[in-house]
């Protein structure tokens, strides 16, 4: 029987938060998860998506409308014993790009998040995304 270590949980963790973050979408992400995997987040903005390919995707088309978008990591740790990993970050972004809900507004955010990713048989099963959508929305000028 294969076992998944804590190096090998962080490893594809880290590399499937990277593709998410830098608008690689569900082509390049789905190595690193089970193509059913789920998501999960309590976010007025993503109240709908309930597939990860889905979430991907989103992500990607952030892109648009925020063709500067980064993030800075600012924790990263692995529970070997439940097969998850935690990511906590901050989104970077300034709206200059078409594409969003509105004309380019030139305003930028700064937005903290979390990503929580449950994994099966070393690949990410489930994520669920911790955000304050409302803040960073408001910031952006979108709402």
């Amino acid at each position: 029987m294969e076992t998944t270590t804590s190096t090998d949980l962080s490893k594809t963790a880290m590399a499937f938060f990277d593709a998410c973050e830098t608008g690689k979408g569900w082509d390049v992400c789905k190595d690193f998860c089970h193509e059913s995997a789920t998501f999960s987040c309590q976010s007025t903005a993503l109240a709908d998506v309930k597939a990860l390919s889905e979430y991907c995707e989103w992500m990607k088309g952030l892109f648009g409308p925020i063709p500067s978008a980064s993030y800075d990591m600012l924790a990263f740790a692995t529970d070997e014993a439940r097969n998850r990993v935690v990511a906590a970050a901050v989104f970077k972004g300034t709206n200059t790009g078409d594409g969003g809900p509105v004309a380019p507004t030139g305003k930028s955010t700064a937005s903290d998040y979390a990503y929580i990713m449950e994994f099966e048989a070393g690949k990410v099963s489930r994520m669920t995304k911790i955000w304050n959508d409302g803040f960073a929305l408001t910031e952006l000028g979108w709402m």
